[in-house]
């Protein structure tokens, strides 16, 4: 016999091998004798040229010949198969009648597509529209799929006739629009939370940085729509988009680079929503690629199990696989292991598929009968990639389809015996458009069991891994579910131990467009990109970041916590104030402490030399009065040292501002007294009146009433209270006294000062007086350094917080009452204790004066001893 050299593949499988006429004779479709009968158009196979070499002899023929099978395609024959057989061994749906059915292979060029449905219509073998040769046939509906677009060209015959259509395909939505497919019913759930659980899974894993390969057509752009706008809610950005055109063999250059672009993104994770049909161009090219670091999330419509070569199996392993949930039929895989060319020899393809994988030949009598063949062959012993004995979606949606029409058939005949029971020998006499009525109800699972229990599971999926082990023979493993009925955190159920992932991980893979901000950072967008690409920023001051996910602004620590240094919590403040056990409070409580001794030591040394010409010269009552003030003054520093309260607040002021007010009095009773006693020029009564009622110390009793009179409108204002500052140093809260009003503080600052200022002009006035025991100098000078050190104060004080601003407030207070004790009595102190021969009447007496610095003698004489008293 003739033989033809052909080459068979299964997508990406192929291979040469010589065979006799029998392929060329067996015809592509076959039938089983029913009483009813439904007509079924599946491609399960199609032949293909890839050169178009023509044929020498026959025209519109060509030498190289390729046969294509899809498995898959075939698993609904079997499930068809397996579904009438159940029906017609079932006593209680449709008694007495039997299903058969007629199969029909659909070419992939849609130019002869409406080819053998014509036939079937007809019964002609060159068809001609509205002839019916085939009388006793009884034809109750259509089964197609699970191209939609094969289904919708063969729906637009079938209308014409009210033929009922029912499709196995995945949904689609332009096939539920019954204005343009009036006759056509879809068995597949519709699927509205597909996109709900890709993101589902993507959040649950943390990837943010995801691509998308989808078909050029209108399904493809209403999954882009739906995904687009669920990963928008759950901040999951789109690397990139490619529109991939349906194509046969392989793409085109433009989606090779598109490819390249794959390859190239840093997005790891890669969504793939397609069916073979219009995505086997790409399945073949991204697994000659082998990208062993993408994880593809696919649908099962894109099935990696027919990919038949074994190496290209590797760029899939460890891709997940979203399957529409539906009942396991377990007679199914038992109905599989039985299956042979001999229990069904009106099957044309399983004597090929047992010649081709179980080493079987034709026999020379009959292409139906097989020699030679390996003993017990069974489907089940073939790799998965070439067929699984699992029943998938296609595949129970054909056998739902099945038993729906059976129960449509079943409904309306029982309603036809009700109207008029069958003779003997009677059938059921129907129209095919007489269906539609039952069809509806048992299609919306009104009276189908089967239905009803579907209906619970319509958008539940099931989560697979695809596994390359054993190698070569791929396998799809169940590792989660996905319920949208569930609360959002039971939603997803998975078990991450079981799933295997690309060789290029040992762990779950990352997929990111920017490294997340670590705690302590938070997240900068960056202008013109996605929302998953950022900078990442350190938090400001006493802010914190604690979360492992990005924060885009970061957390501020309460007034009494602060940022540790990472910036990842708040820790609490400890409180703070300028205590005596602090370094610098030990330091200026000693300095306080030693001054207040130094100036009652001074004290003491003056009552002891009271009557010495010294002591007595600068009127020793002022001095007494100006010592215990300056002891006072170094002692109210203690006041803000240790750990303040409201009332030593209010007594900080006070007692300073009074202290300093005294002791300026007083060194300005001491100048106005000089002054008077060698300058001013009063009637010599009036001089001496002035002098011995002692009238410059009512100076003193003067000013300390006008301080208390400002203290007393200040604390009846604002008084000073005790204040919390949560700013000054990190870590911690101060204690500090707040002065209320800082009008009234500077206003106090303001008196002291002109006292100090006034003081000093009336001294320096009295600066070039006869200088024996004249302090007239020294006062103007000690004035000086005051007045310095407080104007000097101010700015420094309000430059500073916390601790240091308070010490800087005692710091101050020593220093200017150290130049009073210094300037003023240091140098007394030096001729009593050092130079004690100049302390005496005889050493006055005896001292040369200039003439322009000497007045007249009885007027000196009469001054002098009234000043001394």
């Amino acid at each position: 016999m003739k033989k033809r050299q052909w080459i068979l593949s299964n997508h990406s499988y192929v291979f040469a091998y010589n065979f006799s006429e029998c392929y060329v004779r067996i015809k592509e479709d076959f039938h089983h004798e029913g009483d009813v009968v439904i007509g079924v158009f599946f491609p399960v196979h199609t032949y293909y040229t890839s050169n178009e070499v023509p044929h020498p002899n026959l025209p519109y023929y060509f030498t190289d010949v390729h046969i294509q099978y899809n498995f898959k395609i075939y698993q609904l024959v079997l499930s068809l198969v397996f579904a009438i057989e159940q029906i017609n061994r079932n006593p209680h749906l449709l008694p007495n009648i039997s299903l058969g059915f007629d199969f029909y292979n659909v070419p992939y060029s849609e130019k002869n597509i409406l080819m053998n449905p014509l036939i079937w219509l007809t019964g002609l073998s060159s068809p001609y529209c509205n002839y019916d040769c085939i009388k006793k046939r009884k034809s109750a509906a259509v089964l197609t799929g699970p191209s939609w677009a094969k289904s919708a060209h063969i729906e637009t015959l079938l209308q014409l006739y009210k033929f009922p259509q029912l499709t196995v395909g995945p949904f689609d939505p332009i096939l539920s629009d019954q204005s343009q497919f009036t006759s056509l019913y879809q068995m597949a759930p519709k699927g509205t939370s597909l996109s709900l659980a890709m993101v589902s899974l993507i959040v649950h894993f943390g990837w943010t940085w995801v691509g998308l390969l989808i078909p050029d057509d209108h399904r493809g752009t209403r999954f882009l729509s739906d995904i687009r706008e669920m990963m928008e809610k759950n901040r999951v950005c789109i690397a990139f988009v490619e529109m991939i055109q349906s194509t046969w063999n392989s793409l085109s250059y433009k989606y090779w680079k598109g490819l390249g672009m794959v390859q190239e993104s840093s997005a790891n994770i890669i969504i793939i929503y397609g069916d073979n049909d219009s995505l086997q161009g790409l399945m073949r090219n991204l697994g000659q690629q082998i990208l062993t670091r993408k994880v593809w999330l696919i649908t099962s419509e894109w099935d990696l199990t027919n990919i038949a070569d074994y190496f290209l199996l590797d760029s899939f392993h460890g891709s997940l696989i979203f399957s529409q949930h539906h009942e396991q039929v377990i007679e199914f895989k038992n109905f599989i292991q039985t299956v042979n060319p001999y229990k069904y020899p009106e099957d044309n393809y399983l004597p090929k598929l047992w010649m081709m994988f179980f080493k079987c030949s034709f026999s020379e009598l009959d292409c139906h009968l097989l020699e030679n063949c390996q003993p017990n062959a069974s489907l089940e012993f073939l790799p998965r990639y070439i067929f699984d004995t699992a029943m998938n979606e296609d595949s129970y949606n054909t056998y739902k389809a099945v038993y729906t029409v059976a129960h449509s058939l079943h409904e309306m005949s029982l309603q036809q015996v009700q109207m008029q029971p069958f003779g003997n020998g009677e059938r059921m006499e129907f129209s095919p458009w007489q269906l539609h009525p039952f069809l509806r109800n048992i299609h919306v699972g009104a009276n189908m069991a089967l239905e009803l229990k579907q209906k619970l599971h319509d958008t539940k999926y099931d989560i697979l891994n695809f596994w390359n082990f054993p190698k070569g023979l791929g396998q799809k493993v169940k590792v989660g579910t996905f319920s949208p009925s569930f609360p959002q955190s039971q939603q997803l159920s998975l078990t991450e131990q079981m799933v295997q992932w690309p060789k290029g991980y040992s762990e779950i893979p990352h997929s990111v467009c920017s490294e997340s901000c670590g705690p302590g950072f938070r997240k900068i967008s960056l202008e013109g990109k996605a929302v998953c690409c950022y900078d990442c920023a350190p938090c400001a001051d006493n802010e914190i970041s604690n979360e492992t996910a990005d924060m885009e602004k970061c957390m501020k620590c309460p007034e009494s916590h602060y940022a540790n240094t990472e910036k990842k919590h708040c820790l609490q403040k400890s409180v703070s104030f300028l205590d005596h056990k602090d370094p610098l409070g030990v330091s200026l409580t000693i300095i306080a402490l030693c001054f207040s001794v130094l100036t009652a030591v001074v004290l003491a040394l003056f009552v002891k030399h009271r009557d010495t010409p010294i002591v007595k010269a600068n009127n020793r009552t002022l001095s007494y009065l100006l010592l215990i003030t300056l002891t006072v003054c170094f002692l109210c520093s203690l006041l803000f040292i240790g750990r303040p309260n409201t009332t030593t607040c209010i007594l900080q002021q006070i007692t300073f501002g009074g202290a300093f007010t005294v002791a300026l009095a007083t060194v300005l009773a001491k100048a106005i007294t000089v002054l008077i006693a060698f300058k001013v020029t009063f009637p010599r009564k009036v001089l001496r009146w002035l002098i011995i009622s002692k009238a410059p110390n009512l100076i003193i009793p003067i000013c300390t009433l006008v301080h208390f009179v400002l203290c007393g409108i200040w604390l009846g204002t604002s008084p000073p209270f005790l204040d919390k500052d949560a700013h000054a140093e990190h870590g911690h809260i101060i204690l500090v006294c707040n002065k209320g009003s800082d009008f009234a503080f500077h206003g106090i600052l303001g008196y002291l000062c002109s006292l100090a200022l006034g003081s000093y002009t009336v001294a320096f006035l009295s600066r070039n007086l006869p200088d024996t025991f004249n302090e007239a100098k020294f006062l103007s000078f000690s004035m000086l350094v005051f007045f310095c050190v407080w104007v000097t104060f101010l700015p420094v004080y309000h430059s500073t917080k916390g601790k240091v601003m308070v010490a800087m407030e005692v710091f101050s207070i020593l220093a200017s009452s150290a130049a009073l004790l210094g300037f003023i009595f240091a140098p007394k102190c030096y001729i009593i204790l050092v130079r004690p021969d100049k302390n005496s009447v005889h050493h006055i007496r005896n001292r040369p004066h200039s003439r322009r610095n000497n007045p007249p003698k009885t007027k000196y004489k009469i001054k002098h001893s009234s000043y001394d008293k």
